[in-house]
């Protein structure tokens, strides 16, 4: 090596590829996981879990091993299909209208639920007499003028406390001019 120094360029064009490097190990460990835990492996799905742009999975050497996974993945999933470890089509679609036959139902009782309670708490609303609403409004009128009594007691207060206030500050003001003047003066008969 010769220890010529390196132009911004070189620099560069070494960061990048380097940047290039990194990016390209990261998509193939991605895809090497994917595998492992039998996710689908996509262009796009490998591309947003290595968080790299979408042209890199497609560049040569990335879309090469990407393709080979994912025809490895389809041999896997033609042999567990022979095997019967993995569901058939129908069998899945049968199991798709279960579910949804039962989530029918429970919107139903859902449904039948709720207006059940409505009519409970309708019954309820009716039940409870005028007579009971009158004296609770009276109730809460007295509570709320009881509250405005004190509220305007603790606002006079507060206006004879600020009162009060000001006229102690005053007298302390008139106190230390009084003391300034009586310390000039004495300050004055010793000179």
């Amino acid at each position: 090596m010769t220890n010529e120094p390196r132009t911004p360029a070189q620099v560069l064009l070494e960061s990048r590829q380097k940047a290039s490097r990194e990016k390209r190990a990261k998509v193939l460990a991605v895809v090497d996981q994917m595998k492992a835990e039998g996710d689908p492996i996509t262009f796009l799905a490998v591309a947003k879990r290595a968080a790299v742009s979408n042209w890199l999975v497609y560049a040569e050497g990335v879309r090469e091993y990407i393709e080979a996974a994912r025809a490895g993945q389809a041999v896997a999933m033609t042999r567990q299909r022979k095997e019967g470890s993995v569901a058939s089509l129908a069998s899945l679609t049968t199991d798709l209208e279960f579910a949804r036959a039962q989530v029918r139902a429970l919107t139903e009782e859902r449904d039948r639920l709720r207006a059940a309670v409505q009519r409970s708490l309708g019954e309820r609303v009716d039940a409870v007499s005028t007579k009971d609403l009158v004296a609770r409004i009276q109730e809460l009128t007295v509570g709320n003028q009881q509250l405005a009594a004190k509220l305007a007691q603790a606002e006079a207060d507060g206006r004879s406390l600020q009162t009060e206030l000001a006229e102690a500050q005053d007298d302390l003001a008139a106190a230390r001019t009084a003391l300034r003047n009586m310390m000039r003066d004495q300050n004055r008969d010793s000179s």
